[in-house]
């Protein structure tokens, strides 16, 4: 089965959901001229990283970003992998994953499980504690945040119960490039799927991100990869391949789960 794949990398306005969803429209207009299946946002792209304001500037319960995805979703036909949210909840924000499917339902969200003390998540957020499994027309993919990426455990967790395809939605700064290159081919290798990865662009008062959004193959051939400005970055990926690779070196059957 065949996707075609779209993903928004998109420079983010610092704490300003408003113009960050004019933005994001204008974007998936644009995306939607090359009839995508899926359309992928990067992470915390209403609010950028302006932590220290997120008790006024976080939606309550992802409400109003689920509310514009779906009506995207409905309007053009398309699934979303939408990015994170700054998701304001009753015990704390957290950085929620929103999947929409293409005829407007909310499939799953999933919540940054790893905190990245660096840019200081874990003064501000709340971890999550579920897994990024979700279904898009009957296959099964991953998707998961930024730092999760750094442990390969965790993206295991989801290839093992079947996940084909794992979505990243990143905010990743541009003096760890070379890190995030290296980490999503070897995820890719080390699980035979696909790497479907966006990240932003552009700047925020103390940061530089990298950009580079990255498709990659079983085998960790990267088949598209965006530059470090904004940028439309598009694939074709076929699951069929996961099978094949999977059978050539069968590494899921050939774990041993009960030493590690």
């Amino acid at each position: 089965m065949k996707f075609k794949i779209t993903c928004l990398q998109m420079d983010i306005a610092f704490g300003d959901p408003n113009k960050n969803y004019e933005t994001a429209e204008k974007l998936i207009e644009e995306a939607m001229r090359e009839i995508p299946d899926i359309i992928v946002l990067p992470e915390l792209w209403t609010t950028g990283y302006d932590l220290t304001r997120l008790d006024s500037i976080a939606d309550k319960a992802a409400a109003k970003t689920i509310g514009f995805l779906k009506n995207a979703a409905k309007k053009y036909k398309v699934h979303f992998v939408g990015g994170s949210v700054a998701n304001q909840g009753e015990n704390g924000v957290k950085n929620t994953l929103l999947i929409i499917n293409n005829n407007g339902q909310l499939v799953h969200s999933y919540s940054k499980l790893h905190l990245f003390k660096l840019m200081d998540e874990h003064l501000y957020l709340e971890a999550g504690n579920e897994k990024g499994l979700f279904q898009l027309d009957n296959r099964t993919f991953g998707g998961v945040i930024c730092y999760d990426i750094r442990f390969p455990e965790w993206i295991r967790a989801h290839t093992s119960e079947g996940a084909e395809a794992l979505f990243v939605v990143a905010e990743w700064p541009a003096p760890r490039l070379s890190h995030w290159k290296s980490l999503l081919i070897a995820r890719a290798i080390e699980n035979q799927c696909f790497v479907i990865a966006c990240n932003r662009s552009g700047h925020d008062p103390n940061n530089e991100f990298a950009g580079h959004s990255m498709i990659i193959d079983p085998w960790g051939e990267v088949i598209a990869e965006a530059g470090a400005n904004k940028e439309l970055l598009s694939a074709v990926i076929d699951l069929t391949l996961v099978k094949d690779i999977r059978k050539q070196i069968p590494i899921f059957e050939d774990r041993r789960p009960d030493l590690y």
